[in-house]
């Protein structure tokens, strides 16, 4: 890792990856034109290694032989790549710390961590090192360090941005993602990355830009816990506002819809905990939360339990610790269990959003 200077210790590397070669008119064009970008250690570049948050990752791969179709994407589109930032290791926290290449400085909250897994990268746009940067957010990854950094963080729908060439965590999760300190640039970022909506099967058929219901929730709010947190007011207001007529704001209760949508969630809902079956919780949310962390940990010792087993990397606290908890785990009992409980929310939450 290079001295940081004043870089807030959101790097692990510097260097320029430029565009494409193109005239100079066309290059005014580009739609990220003029904007630097930052990339998360979890995404390939050709020539250089991949390092995945942890020293002996780095030290056991080679160097990438093609670069994340993500990177193209954004280099193809006008922006130049500054360089690979630090990550938690594995990707297995959304803390932000890291043992062995220090923990980057939240610009928004000195002395608070950053959120994680992709730290970096959140630290280099808070700290105006980068216009956006790219992440991944398999349980948080983008969201959290985006909040806790106090700038724009968006994790797009699983699947819809390749993660061809990006070291995976959990493929049933792994989502690639971004931020930006503003919504202009956030938007001309999630322009280019995310496919063009399709076209209308009747062309003269106007693509509906604006919902006709948006759901939010009571239930879910909550869980914040605090009676002086304004923040479903606020969205309820807001939303009433920009949309006016147009759409019906509706406040119905999530976990209730979870509970008779989900039928095979009931026998996961028996082992909840007191404080994941009280009233401060959504007994059925958290339910859904324990199975899409028993499916990410098998997924993590499907693809990284041999290289742990062979090469025993030096791990950070915390980290360790959940490592080996996911190398020892024996979930192939449940796992039609847990497998139906996420087709079935799938199907649940794809008619209620229609």
């Amino acid at each position: 890792m290079e001295d940081s200077g004043d870089d807030h210790g959101a790097f692990m590397e510097k260097f320029i990856l430029l565009p494409p070669p193109s005239s100079d008119q066309q290059q005014q064009q580009l739609p990220l034109h003029g904007l630097t970008f930052a990339i998360k250690d979890i995404f390939d570049v050709a020539g250089r290694v991949t390092g995945f948050g942890t020293p002996d990752w780095a030290r056991t791969h080679a160097p990438a032989a093609a670069t994340a179709p993500a990177v193209l994407a954004a280099l193809a589109a006008g922006a130049t790549g500054v360089g690979k930032t630090v990550m938690d290791e594995m990707a297995y926290s959304i803390n932000g710390e890291n043992a062995h290449y220090g923990t980057p400085a939240n610009p928004c909250a000195p002395g608070r961590v950053p959120g994680g897994s992709s730290s970096g990268s959140a630290v280099a746009v808070a700290a105006s090192l980068a216009d956006f940067a790219l992440g991944t957010d398999t349980g948080g990854s983008v969201r959290v360090p985006a909040a806790y950094c106090g700038i724009f963080g968006l994790r797009p729908s699983h699947g819809l941005v390749s993660v061809e060439n990006v070291v995976p965590m959990a493929q049933m999760f792994d989502t690639v993602g971004w931020f930006a300190r503003d919504l202009p640039t956030l938007s001309r970022v999630t322009d280019v990355m995310l496919p063009p909506v399709p076209a209308a099967a009747d062309d003269d058929a106007e693509i509906p830009r604006r919902p006709s219901r948006v759901i939010i929730p009571a239930d879910c709010f909550k869980i914040l816990g605090s009676v002086d947190d304004h923040t479903y007011e606020i969205l309820n207001a807001s939303a009433a506002k920009i949309f006016g007529s147009d759409a019906v704001v509706d406040n119905g209760n999530l976990g209730d819809f979870v509970s008779s949508n989900v039928p095979s969630i009931g026998k996961f809902m028996t082992d909840l905990s007191a404080v994941e079956a009280s009233s401060s919780c959504v007994p059925s949310l958290s339910a859904i939360s324990r199975v899409m962390r028993v499916l990410q940990r098998s997924e993590f010792k499907a693809n990284h339990a041999e290289w742990v087993n062979t090469v025993k990397p030096n791990l950070g606290p915390g980290i360790r610790e959940r490592v080996q908890e996911a190398i020892a785990s024996e979930d192939d009992s449940a796992m039609d269990d847990l497998h139906a409980v996420r087709t079935e929310f799938k199907s649940a939450l794809a008619a209620l959003l229609k």
